[in-house]
């Protein structure tokens, strides 16, 4: 293989699986001394890749269907860039065309949606057997390349955007925070609403816990109408933070309560305790693929969510909180 001074990483789907490729970017520059590390986004992604070290620069690309004229407007611009690799973690039609046009020499992918034509170094996307969790599979496409690393930790750095969290949302003499998403954007996937209702108002009443809530800007219509009645025991920030201040108020957070979503995965990068509710009957969205990583978090799975109980969650997270 030739020397490798400049790669090219393209994950432009939702923030969560984004977050879970960090190990594998780590392990790319480890294993490619000195070279530049590029990675190609969702646009609204853009703040939170910022805030990964072993990132040097960004490019935006939208998660949708482009034009032809806009994929070869893409491609002219990857060519100019000059990449040594590519490595397409999240298979796509456009994203394979894309390198093939720009003229990278290396092009690792997985050998499905052109990828067995256009790229050169490629593998079976097994993903939807859910054997292994999102970070190793996507750890074990950049080992196609020979690479590895021993930190496999999720981290992003959160710096003076906490203190100025603190400041806007009014935090600061807060101590026992608790952050529930009551949200997921698969209605597979979402626990009752109104049992997250119930869990907050229940849970809101233990001395010196304070609750959070957050979500998209599409969900405080809901939220408003859902959690009406509980301002004095919650503060809804829903719609109101941006991925980097959500990340922030996830830092200061004792615990996330949370489905299946990408807020789960920014509390593990932040290194926040997760308590996460999951559906374990639907293939390849299994809690071994998709639930948090690292340490200390605790996900409750049944084949059915109606089948979690309010009381159940409720005694785990006070497990955690130790009350």
């Amino acid at each position: 293989m030739q020397k490798i001074s400049n790669i090219v990483v393209f994950r432009n789907d939702r923030f969560g699986e984004f977050l879970l490729n960090i190990p594998a970017f780590a392990a790319l520059k480890k294993g490619f001394p000195g070279a530049r590390l590029v990675a190609v986004v969702n646009p609204y992604v853009q703040e939170l890749a910022n805030r990964i070290d072993c990132i040097d620069g960004i490019i935006t690309f939208d998660n949708k269907n482009h034009s032809l004229g806009e994929l070869l407007r893409f491609s002219k611009a990857l060519r100019e860039r000059r990449f040594d690799l590519g490595v397409v973690f999240n298979p796509s039609r456009e994203l394979h065309v894309a390198s093939f046009l720009a003229g990278i020499p290396v092009r690792v992918g997985y050998r499905r949606k052109l990828g067995g034509y256009l790229l050169t170094r490629t593998m079976e996307d097994r993903k939807h057997e859910a054997t292994k969790h999102e970070v190793e599979y996507n750890l074990e496409l950049a080992g196609l390349l020979g690479v590895k690393t021993d930190d496999t930790t999720l981290s992003l750095t959160i710096g003076r955007e906490s203190s100025d969290v603190e400041r806007k949302f009014a935090l600061d003499a807060v101590d026992n925070i608790v952050t529930i998403h009551p949200w997921t954007s698969d209605p597979l996937k979402q626990w009752p609403v109104r049992r997250f209702f119930q869990l907050t108002k229940v849970l809101s009443a233990y001395p010196g816990i304070r609750i959070i809530l957050v979500g998209q800007a599409q969900a405080t219509l809901r939220s408003n109408e859902l959690f009406l009645g509980l301002e004095k025991c919650a503060v809804d920030l829903c719609g109101k933070t941006t991925l980097v201040e959500l990340a922030a108020i996830l830092k200061r957070s004792r615990l996330l309560i949370s489905g299946d979503s990408g807020p789960v995965h920014l509390a593990s990068a932040v290194g926040t305790k997760t308590l996460v509710l999951f559906r374990n009957d639907i293939p390849g969205k299994e809690p071994k693929r998709w639930g948090p990583w690292g340490p200390g978090h605790t996900v409750i799975a049944k084949q059915s969510l109606m089948d979690i109980e309010v009381e159940e969650v409720l005694r785990k997270a006070k497990e955690v909180l130790g009350i």
